[in-house]
């Protein structure tokens, strides 16, 4: 499914936070947004999953614009967001419509896609932080989204895990062929994970770089390209300089 911004722009209380935002993805494409803290890429974000309606400018998806909240896409948090009194498949299935039975099994094929069969009992408060996280991009999926939303969704986690569900990630996008906009403030992992790279800068947050990665996949993690194009995106964020801080 295609995605397609123009001149988007938001505004909180007389303070622009993000302006003249365009940029298209391809379907399939996986698109992420890369910058400091404070330059709108979750504003972003949220104009385009249509949680958040006041924006300027246009989204459109698949050549259809609208403000409204859309089936075709799916968001992931920072935080899995699961409900504790569900165990992990009423967690998958709820608000899914149609038969329980029917929702069940859908659900599961799910729950297996991100290696959590034989865990559909458990409660929340019973999960690893990345069994959680698991749970949420299952539930995110059963919906057949064609536009995958991620904002930081593998940040609270530990390097391992991290990488863990990095690959589990793509392993599931290569299955469903969603298109994906992650939000990070992970250079690695936006490297690894995309096939394009945004770069926002600035308060007002704007776009500063759109870098095409043409490395295949899969990538071996800090390979020479991969090293050459961190070292590109620091020097753009101004963050490859010596400090001066002293002691």
């Amino acid at each position: 499914m295609s995605l397609e911004l123009h001149n988007v722009g938001r505004t909180f209380k007389g303070k622009t936070a993000v302006q003249n935002i365009s940029f298209s993805a391809k379907p399939g494409e996986i698109i992420g947004l890369l910058g400091t803290s404070g330059c709108g890429k979750s504003t972003i974000l949220r104009a385009i999953s249509g949680l958040d309606t006041d924006y300027d400018g246009d989204i459109s998806i698949n050549g259809n614009t609208s403000k409204e909240i859309h089936d075709t896409t799916g968001f992931i948090f920072q935080e899995p967001r699961l409900l504790p009194w569900l165990d992990v498949l009423e967690n998958v299935t709820f608000g899914l419509k149609g038969k329980k039975q029917e929702k069940e099994v859908l659900a599961k094929e799910y729950i297996e896609s991100v290696g959590l069969q034989g865990n559909e009992h458990l409660y929340p408060r019973e999960l690893s932080g990345g069994m959680a996280q698991r749970v949420a991009i299952a539930r995110a999926l059963v919906t057949s989204p064609e536009i995958l939303l991620l904002d930081e969704p593998f940040s609270a986690l530990d390097a391992f895990t991290k990488m863990q569900l990095q690959d589990l990630l793509l392993d599931v996008w290569k299955t469903y062929q969603s298109t994906i906009v992650l939000v990070t403030h992970d250079i690695d992992e936006a490297l690894y994970l995309c096939d394009r790279v945004i770069i926002l800068r600035g308060q007002p947050g704007e776009i500063d770089r759109d870098i095409l990665i043409e490395e295949k996949r899969p990538r071996a993690r800090g390979s020479e390209k991969m090293a050459a194009l961190k070292t590109e995106i620091l020097e753009s964020l101004d963050l490859n300089k010596p400090s001066s801080i002293t002691s």
